[in-house]
C-alpha cells in the first residue's frame, strides 16, 4: 500500500531526489541493552547482536568512525523498487561506501565524512542525468 504522495517509479524518485547534506558528523556506535536510548541518536537498529545507534559523532568515542548524512528529499515509497540500487551504484562505481536507512519518507544515506562532498556530487549528477 502507497502512502500518500509517495513516489515508486525509478525515473521520478531518481529526478526528484534533491540530495541534502546534513553538517552534523555521524557515528554508528553499540549500545547496552539495558541502557537508555540517546535522544540525539538519528536511527537505533535492534539486531541478534544488540543495539546499535546512529550518533552524533561527539556522543560516540572518539575513534568511532565518521560519516555524513546526506537525505534524499524525495517522498520514496516503502514499496518502490530500484531507488536503493540506483544510489547504491552509482556511489559504488566511485569506491565511495553508503549505508542507507530508509524511513517512512526519505532515504537517508550515510557515507564516509572525507568522501561527503564527492558523494553529494555524484547523487545531483545522477539525478540531473535521469532528466534526460
Amino acid at each position: 500500500m502507497m502512502t500518500p504522495g509517495s513516489v515508486t517509479e525509478l525515473k521520478a524518485l531518481l529526478i526528484g531526489m534533491k540530495p541534502a547534506l546534513c553538517e552534523r558528523i555521524w557515528a554508528f556506535h553499540a549500545l547496552s541493552e539495558k541502557g537508555l536510548i540517546p535522544d540525539t541518536a538519528f536511527a537505533v537498529i535492534r539486531e541478534d547482536e544488540g543495539l546499535c545507534a546512529i550518533l552524533p559523532a561527539p556522543a560516540a568515542p572518539a575513534d568511532a568512525s565518521q560519516f555524513a548524512r546526506i537525505t534524499l528529499q524525495v517522498h520514496s515509497d516503502l514499496e518502490a523498487v530500484g531507488l536503493t540500487a540506483a544510489v547504491a551504484t552509482a556511489l559504488a562505481t566511485s569506491g565511495i561506501a553508503c549505508n542507507v536507512i530508509a524511513g517512512l519518507r526519505h532515504d537517508h544515506l550515510f557515507v564516509p565524512w572525507d568522501r561527503r562532498e564527492e558523494a553529494l556530487k555524484l547523487l545531483e549528477k545522477l539525478s540531473l542525468d535521469a532528466r534526460r
